[in-house]
């Protein structure tokens, strides 16, 4: 007798319990930041049908309203609303985002910033090796003011004077602003969530990088020189890795030659969880 195959069944499970994983977790902050269940819904729903539209058609025909429907579960008249309504574009924020990273990572990359240790120097605001010439470098055609109030309003640059500015960080993370930190969310999440579904897709014959070290009973006295030696070998990483891939990009080298145009990287993060099972309730006092 021909035993049925449980692979889909354990495939829905296991879909299942990742999505109710990853959601408690963006749950808590858009809680936290009081966007309501049918905000969500609504995003939801959108994102479904435009990437339905976008990666699930059949090659050479137009992806109709009713494959939509199939596709999603969706009645034809709600993806038919949902496509005529406007995308959400945040476009400006990534923009923003990637200029203001490429001034941080030229500001500790660049000898004519940076000292002999690679420590970023104090710059005059004009003149020379300067912050004006910095953004000019590095930033494209933004007037450097613009790019110093936008890296003096998130905290990463304080003004030593009138005249000269100091890099208060060796990476582009706001301290203020919740609207770019949440930026920060969409790109490097999303990121994470496409190197595991390439992974996937293609890991066994084109596995992209993913790895993690992880243990799970560790005394919290460990956690702060863990915290400590982690953050100084990850951040060492990504300055040598920023400077092979600004040798290869032709933003900051426009006579770079190649074909193509390819958004590529690598992204390190740190997490912690209490593991330790809660206390047991105290006993009310009272007597039988």
């Amino acid at each position: 007798m021909q035993r049925k195959s449980t692979s889909k069944p354990r495939v829905g499970q296991a879909l299942t319990a990742a999505v109710e994983r990853v959601l408690r977790q963006l749950f808590r902050i858009l809680l936290r930041n009081h966007m309501s269940f049918k905000a969500f819904v609504d995003i939801a729903k959108h994102t479904y049908v435009e990437v339905a539209v976008d990666e699930f058609g059949i090659p050479g025909k137009k992806t109709s309203v009713s494959r939509v429907a199939l596709l999603s579960g969706l009645t034809r008249k709600e993806v038919q609303r949902l496509l005529d309504a406007p995308a959400v574009d945040d476009a400006e924020a990534g923009e923003r985002y990637n200029r203001a990273a490429r001034v941080v990572a030229g500001w500790i990359r660049d000898p004519e910033f940076s000292d002999a240790s690679g420590n970023p120097k104090v710059l005059a605001l004009q003149d020379g090796a300067s912050f004006a010439e910095l953004a000019r470098r590095f930033s494209g055609d933004i007037p450097f003011r613009a790019v110093l109030d936008e890296l003096l309003r998130v905290g990463v640059v304080e003004k030593v004077d009138d005249d000269t500015v100091r890099l208060k960080t060796r990476a582009y993370v706001p301290e203020s602003g919740d609207a770019d930190k949440l930026n920060i969310l969409g790109t490097d999440v999303s990121d994470l969530v496409a190197t595991i579904d390439h992974n996937l897709q293609h890991g066994a014959a084109d596995p992209f990088f993913q790895r993690k070290v992880m243990y799970d009973n560790v005394p919290v006295e460990a956690l702060e020189e863990f915290r400590r030696m982690s953050g100084t070998h990850a951040q060492a990483l990504l300055e040598r890795l920023d400077k092979w891939l600004s040798q290869h990009d032709r933003d900051t080298r426009p006579g770079k030659g190649g074909s193509g145009q390819i958004r590529t990287g690598i992204g390190i993060y740190y997490f912690e969880e209490d593991m330790a099972p809660p206390p047991p309730p105290k006993p009310s006092g009272k007597k039988s």
